[in-house]
């Protein structure tokens, strides 16, 4: 790969961190975003929002968790710091064993979700899926 492309790739969070393995950083990714929930299908769901981005987008599921300003959880660049946390955190198995387990469809086939606390400008222009937790999903 060329110097520059490899520098971009690395400014839009595309490579950032190559030797993290995949289902860690999806699975850190379910706790930094929803470890702290515990309605049915919380992490599962943040899960569902990955796999059908990358889909969509046609990335790894890694890339797109660590894509620039997509998950709020990374956006401090920090992936080995972050990472540690979320291992530490005693949920982590369980995020593990959903990024590792069968599909699920608790969403609706939703490919974003914020807070509820808070209200995207993204939000009104697409179809909302459902709400899990503190979690509003959208397709």
């Amino acid at each position: 790969m060329k110097t520059k492309t490899i520098i971009f790739a690395l400014a839009m969070g595309l490579l950032s961190n190559l030797s993290v393995n995949a289902s860690e950083i999806v699975a850190a990714t379910l706790i930094l975003e929803a470890g702290g929930e515990y309605a049915t299908g919380s992490m599962e769901a943040v899960n569902e929002v990955i796999r059908n981005r990358a889909a969509k987008r046609k990335l790894t599921t890694k890339q797109v968790c660590l894509q620039r300003k997509q998950f709020s959880c990374w956006n401090s660049g920090r992936i080995d710091q972050l990472l540690a946390k979320a291992k530490r955190h005693p949920r982590f198995n369980e995020a593990m064993a959903i990024v590792k387990g069968s599909d699920t469809n608790y969403t609706g086939g939703a490919d974003h979700y914020h807070a509820d606390y808070c209200n995207p400008y993204w939000a009104s222009s697409m179809k909302k899926t459902c709400v899990i937790g503190k979690h509003i999903f959208y397709k």
